[in-house]
């Protein structure tokens, strides 16, 4: 028998070998799902490049219940007591659970604040939390005002030229990413001036195609040579052109004074061993460039969507808006945030369309630990899927419905029975999202 037939035989008997493992020997092995998913995460894979894998995810929890199996080593969760035991905080020596490294891909400049150890989280935490506290934020309304004026005059002079119809959802983009720009780094994009997309905002767009492409290497890395032949060339370059204008824009930040704060005037304020250093701050503009723009541009174009197509919530909304505000000049944050109805609109926008409707993977740290009151192994990819969490038929009344009169009146007897603690878009625990006040000011 010949060297090649033998590795044959053998590599053949070991891929049966982990097919039957995955399938009846594992300790997941007692956890419904789909078989195929027991030993191949190549469904995933194909989910995720199809954008269809929240969807997905809803159609598993739908038939299987609360926990399934998504993979060899992966479970998907939807109960509320789950997003606790895995995002919340923890008191065990094993300590808290630690992202999964094969989700959460790394830049050309290191880890981020979402992708970075906990030691690291941390520190870079403790240096952009002034940025994002009530008091900054407050600081920062009139430039925030300049904004949305600017927007609304935009919307009106595209209204006064006879369109048959706006882009709102590219409006929002346009407003989003210049405050962004110029709360993070002292100078918008222009977006809004030009009525049209700055080159780095195209940019990002394709790095985030890109990364989506490239999530499959974390699990299969032999995969390698595959993704990058079938990988658009533009979308690699753009990829490439975000990251070098993320250091350029760092650079032209540390060099200039400015007497009006941003977020870098915050982190800048220390030289010692809890500062950051070039790379970080590198690394972390890129992402606040994504997370602070598309996010909040994705809820405003969902909450347009569903207002629109409910003429009840529609008119509930203008009314009290008109109602508590005699002139345009008279709105501001403190003010729109005492609006019980809008908020409660805004509330349930976050639920039937959350901006991060996937999951947010994290690994069992070591000895194991209990989620949803059962044991899961060390090393088990576990993580809520916030899609089909929130539109779950145990956790609310008419799920997929838009009722922003469920966050109103807990006591009403029609909603009585929402779970609306399981609604986490800005998940929890000691990695939330640390941009939450700015997104929802006065929340």
């Amino acid at each position: 028998m010949s060297f090649t037939a033998i590795v044959a035989i053998v590599l053949a008997a070991w891929l049966v070998w982990k097919v039957v493992y995955n399938l009846y020997l594992s300790p997941l092995a007692k956890f419904p799902g789909p078989k195929l998913a027991a030993f191949t995460n190549l469904q995933n894979i194909y989910w995720t490049l199809t954008g269809e894998e929240h969807y997905k995810f809803k159609e598993l929890h739908d038939k299987y219940g609360d926990v399934v199996r998504t993979g060899p080593r992966s479970l998907v969760y939807r109960s509320p007591q789950a997003w606790k035991d895995i995002y919340g905080h923890r008191k065990s020596e094993a300590g808290s659970f630690l992202k999964d490294p094969s989700f959460y891909i790394r830049g050309p400049r290191g880890p981020n604040i979402v992708n970075a150890d906990d030691e690291t989280h941390s520190r870079l935490r403790r240096l952009f939390s002034p940025a994002f506290s009530e008091r900054a934020l407050r600081d920062q309304e009139d430039l925030v005002q300049s904004y949305v004026d600017l927007l609304v005059e935009r919307l009106n002079g595209e209204i006064a030229a006879s369109r048959p119809t706006v882009d709102i959802s590219r409006w929002y983009n346009f407003t989003t990413f210049d405050i962004i720009g110029d709360l993070a780094f002292g100078e918008p994009f222009g977006c809004l001036r030009d009525s049209n997309y700055h080159p780095w905002v195209k940019m990002v767009f394709g790095s985030m195609k890109l990364l989506a492409m490239q999530r499959p290497l974390g699990i299969y890395p032999f995969l390698a040579p595959i993704v990058r032949r079938l990988t658009p060339k533009k979308l690699m370059k753009m990829r490439e052109e975000h990251f070098a204008l993320s250091i350029d824009k760092i650079h032209r930040r540390l060099a200039r004074k400015t007497e009006r704060p941003d977020f870098m005037t915050y982190v800048m304020r220390f030289d010692d061993e809890r500062s950051m250093t070039t790379q970080e701050m590198e690394a972390n503009a890129a992402l606040l460039i994504v997370a602070g723009s598309e996010t909040t541009a994705t809820l405003l174009s969902g909450f347009t969507y569903y207002m629109l197509g409910n003429p009840s919530a529609y008119q509930k909304a203008t009314s009290e808006v008109r109602g508590a505000f005699e002139s345009y000049s008279d709105i501001s944050v403190a003010r729109v945030s005492r609006l019980t109805y809008l908020n409660a609109a805004l509330e349930e926008a976050l639920r039937v369309y959350p901006p991060a409707p996937g999951i947010t993977p994290r690994v069992v740290p070591k000895g194991g630990a209990a989620i949803d009151g059962e044991f899961i192994p060390e090393g088990t990819s576990v993580s809520g899927a916030h899609y089909s969490t929130y539109h779950s038929a145990s956790h609310f009344k008419d799920a997929d419905a838009f009722i922003p009169d469920r966050w109103l009146h807990p006591t009403n007897k029609e909603f009585e029975s929402d779970c609306r603690g399981v609604c986490q878009p800005f998940s929890l625990g000691p990695r939330n999202c640390i941009g939450q006040k700015c997104a929802l000011p006065g929340q």
